[in-house]
């Protein structure tokens, strides 16, 4: 395949062929932690399936923390590299890994002093909650993987190089599924085994990636000069601090990487938070719903991929443009993005409305309970229509991210999360258990439209979070 430049390419090709690694990378992921939840229904029965739709919300939270600090440190990184700042540009990689080394080993102990405390708090059913606790403590003590992996990931992204992730989540996701069938089914562990199988893959997968990081960053040694000094001819003058050897650590970058880490944590967050607050209004309802829910967000995870990934594709296209001085090249990355999203969303429409019946039943095993069925359908064949929502919501807040523009974008993620749980626990006991699925498409719609005024204003084409 060959390897589109965003600074100088037609935008829509450039976008779409960078876009595209992302969203097969991303596909591999929710396949892996789908194929789980198929082979414990299958293989272990519904009660297992529910135990690990419990711990889903939560843990989708600590995933979607790290793949925002990714983006937020890949923004830097991203605009580095269009001003043709390497040695910044390398500072702001082992700053943004440093970081959230720490961060994500903080997190671990949070998560496994608290993981029992927080299901109890979600009304999970007692007939799954040990099955839940311990999945989430075999997970949390590889969450420092996770973390490395995804912010290394996001690094690649911002050096325009979208395949490496690919190719690694292709490996990841293939041992996972072998690993998931050997623990389950060889050695009876149960979802213990998955949890054992995923945490295996993702730290494999994240020592190669910084193997692999560490060989592309040397690429860059012999180009520094030239590219600096095509900086400096465009007026870039650089201080004492600039000249001498390259820092290891740089606390103003990492300040200015929590500018955009946060909301970007927030937006990547809010699907999985407003999942992990209206968890108690699903489980309220009984294992055998919670069930079939956990299957339904298993589904409408794989569908939003194709969408967060082209945010996160126009996040980085328009950091690097914006890098260089192109906020024109932006718009027209914008437009292409949008073409894109609407294609996904009507191919998504048109599967789901056909298929979702044959999609549940892959979840659940013969002679489970009518009602996982029937709210796996519901939702389904509801959530198909929607998810031009989120397409456009995550394209417009990937301008406003990748621009550095965080304050209206952040307010307009949380609004969109306001919304989901607030309709959800004001009307579940009203309409029932649909309200959770009723509230989604409302939060998307609202989140969009905040941003999408933010981006008409073209206030966010003046930012520029980078000093060179």
């Amino acid at each position: 395949m060959k390897k589109y430049n965003m600074l100088t390419d037609k935008p829509g090709r450039s976008l779409f062929f960078f876009a595209l690694p992302m969203i097969l990378g991303n596909l591999f992921q929710q396949f892996y932690t789908t194929v789980d939840s198929i082979i414990v229904g299958q293989f272990v029965g519904e009660d297992a399936l529910a135990a690990v739709g419990a711990s889903y919300s939560l843990t989708t939270v600590f995933i979607m923390i790290a793949i925002g600090g990714g983006i937020g440190a890949s923004v830097i990184t991203s605009q580095y590299l269009g001003a043709g700042i390497y040695r910044k540009m390398k500072t702001s990689v082992s700053t943004a890994l440093i970081s959230f080394l720490i961060l994500s080993l903080v997190l671990s102990v949070i998560g496994l002093l608290g993981n029992k405390a927080i299901l109890s708090g979600l009304n999970t059913p007692e007939n799954i909650l040990s099955d839940a606790v311990l999945y989430l403590e075999i997970y949390f003590l590889g969450l420092p993987f996770l973390f490395m992996y995804n912010i290394l990931s996001s690094i690649f992204n911002a050096l325009g190089n979208s395949r490496t992730p690919l190719y690694l989540l292709i490996f990841s996701s293939l041992l996972n599924i072998g690993m998931d069938l050997v623990m389950v089914r060889v050695f009876l562990l149960g979802v213990a085994g998955v949890a054992i199988a995923t945490v295996i893959a993702q730290g494999l997968s994240a020592v190669i990636s910084f193997c692999l990081l560490l060989r592309l960053l040397g690429t860059y040694r012999e180009e520094t000069s030239t590219k600096e000094t095509d900086a400096e001819k465009r007026g870039v003058e650089e201080t004492d601090a600039d000249t001498a050897q390259r820092k290891l650590y740089d606390f103003s970058m990492l300040g200015n990487m929590i500018k955009v880490a946060i909301p970007s944590m927030v937006q990547q967050s809010i699907v999985s938070i407003g999942m992990l607050l209206v968890q108690s209004v699903v489980n309220g309802f009984g294992s055998s719903v919670l069930a079939g829910y956990t299957a339904g967000m298993r589904i409408e995870s794989i569908c939003i991929v194709p969408m967060i990934a082209t945010g996160n594709a126009v996040s980085t296209f328009t950091a690097q443009n914006l890098g260089a001085g192109q906020s024109e090249r932006v718009r027209r990355g914008y437009l292409a993005g949008v073409r894109m999203v609407a294609a996904f969303a009507v191919l998504t429409c048109l599967i789901l409305t056909i298929f979702h019946e044959p999609i549940i039943n892959a979840f659940l095993e013969e002679g489970s309970d009518a009602a996982a069925f029937a709210t796996g359908n519901a939702y389904l064949t509801f959530i198909a229509f929607f998810f031009v929502c989120i397409g456009m919501k995550a394209i417009t807040d990937g301008v406003l991210r990748g621009a550095g523009d965080v304050v209206v974008f952040t307010l307009a993620n949380l609004i969109n999360l306001g919304i989901r749980v607030s309709f959800a626990f004001g009307f579940a006991g009203v309409i029932g258990v649909e309200a959770v699925w009723f509230a989604v498409p409302m939060g998307w719609t609202t989140n969009f439209v905040i941003s999408f005024i933010r981006y008409l204003s073209g206030k966010w084409s003046r930012k520029k979070l980078i000093k060179v």
